[in-house]
This record gives C-alpha cells, sequence and structure tokens, in this order.
C-alpha cells in the first residue's frame, strides 16, 4: 500500500494527469454534445460514446505513457530504484495507480457523456436495459484501465515520452485501421488486433457508431475480444518489466 500511494503523490505531482483527464472529458462530453444537438431527431445510445470510445481514449494513453516516461526523462526513476531495490513491485505500483485513474476517468466520462446527450436529446431513448448497453457504456472505463496499461509498458520499453507517444497513437488511430485495406488479409489479421478487438468490446451492433471494424469476422465473443485486449496488455507489461529489470535505469 505504501508503494501505491507514492505513486499516486508522484503521479499527481506532474499537471499532465490534471491536463490530460480535462482533455480526455472534453473530447469525450464535447463530441457526444456536438453530435446530439446537430441531430434532427432522436440519437441511439451508441452516438452517446462516440467520442469516449475513439478519440479521448487516445489522451488516456498519452496520460499513462507521461506517467513512466517522465520519471525517465528528469532521471527520477533512478531514485525511484534506489529506494526499492525490487523494480518490478515499483513499476507495477505505478501501473496499478495509472490503470486505476483510467478507469475511473473512463466511467466519468462515459456516463458523463451519456447524461449530455440525454440533457440535450430528451425525447431519444437512451435506457441502459440490456447487458450489451450495459457494456457498452460501463465497458469504457475497462478499456481505458487496460489500455493505460499498455501505455504504461510502451513508455517503460522506449523510455522516451515522444517515442511512446508516437507508438501508441499511430497504432490505435491510424496503423489498425490502415492495415484493413491490405487485399483479402487485411480483415483477417485485423480480427486479431487489440483495439480493433477493444471496439468489438462496446460494440453492441451495426447500429452502434463503436462498431469497430466493421467487415471484421471476429472469432471471438465481445468479452472474449476484451479478455483478448487485457492478456495481450498484460503480456506487453509482463516484457517491459523483464526489460526494465535488466538494463540500467
Amino acid at each position: 500500500m505504501t508503494l501505491l500511494a507514492v505513486e499516486r503523490i508522484k503521479l499527481f505531482s506532474t499537471r499532465s494527469p490534471y491536463w490530460c483527464s480535462a482533455l480526455a472529458l472534453a473530447l469525450g462530453v464535447g463530441i457526444t454534445a456536438i453530435f446530439a444537438a446537430a441531430s434532427d431527431g432522436p440519437i441511439p445510445l451508441g452516438l452517446t460514446q462516440i467520442g469516449s470510445g475513439q478519440l479521448a481514449i487516445a489522451v488516456v494513453l498519452v496520460m499513462a505513457a507521461l506517467a513512466v516516461t517522465t520519471e525517465y526523462r528528469f532521471q527520477t526513476i533512478r531514485a525511484t530504484f534506489l529506494a526499492v531495490p525490487n523494480r518490478t513491485s515499483a513499476l507495477v505500483a505505478k501501473t496499478v495507480v495509472v490503470a486505476f485513474i483510467a478507469a475511473l476517468l473512463g466511467e466519468i466520462v462515459a456516463f458523463g457523456s451519456w447524461g449530455v446527450a440525454k440533457l440535450i436529446s430528451p425525447e431519444s431513448d437512451l435506457a441502459i436495459n440490456t447487458a450489451a448497453e450495459w457494456r457498452h457504456v460501463a465497458g469504457i472505463g475497462l478499456i481505458y484501465a487496460f489500455g493505460a496499461v499498455m501505455a504504461v509498458a510502451i513508455g517503460i520499453l522506449v523510455r522516451q515520452s515522444a517515442g511512446a507517444i508516437a507508438i501508441l497513437l499511430v497504432w490505435q488511430m491510424l496503423a489498425e485501421n490502415l492495415i484493413g485495406i491490405i487485399p483479402k488479409a487485411g480483415v483477417k489479421i485485423q480480427a486479431w488486433l487489440p483495439f480493433m478487438n477493444a471496439s468489438h468490446f462496446l460494440s453492441m451492433g451495426s447500429d452502434s457508431p463503436e462498431q469497430g471494424g466493421q467487415g471484421v469476422d471476429f472469432k471471438l465473443s465481445e468479452w472474449g475480444s476484451f479478455g483478448y485486449f487485457a492478456g495481450i496488455a498484460v503480456a506487453l507489461l509482463v516484457v517491459a518489466l523483464v526489460v526494465a529489470k535488466r538494463r540500467d535505469a
């Protein structure tokens, strides 16, 4: 518990968590508000998460990567490893803190977006009744949490803010979508890409804007896709911990 408290204090002693949280909230809620206000009629529940599931998560990935790369940049990671010789414990504690904050932020963004849409478009049927609907909204926090784990792992491996952020943003926002244009094999590959599976987990069907990888034949169920996404994040973290333990700080 002491390590978790220390990592929480270190994280919030910098400005990046505050700015990133504010930006994620603004993007998630703001984009939903724009779409709801511009709609001529009732909006579907899927539209309420159009910002939180696509753009706001990119900001969360940046926040998680900065949580570790900033320490490498200013060499405070050396003091951390001197105080806690077990590097694995220190880095796992950091990951847990960042993932928890990301999950909490994800739920705030998701339900904040849903609430704003309900306020702007009261005639819309935005009740959350089915398991798929709950997964679509409440599942945002789970994706943010394991996305943060993945970002921390990349940060540990790369150790440079610019490099880690570039990898994460290109991977999440560009690379996985571009793979789909590869003739024949593209959609087959997409079915096993992590962020595509994250979008599949959040999907409610063809009427949802969050239906990731349209035309992709996912081999896993929605919860199976989440487990796959979480497994890749944890596997990346394990690799990062092994590398961090073997090289100089």
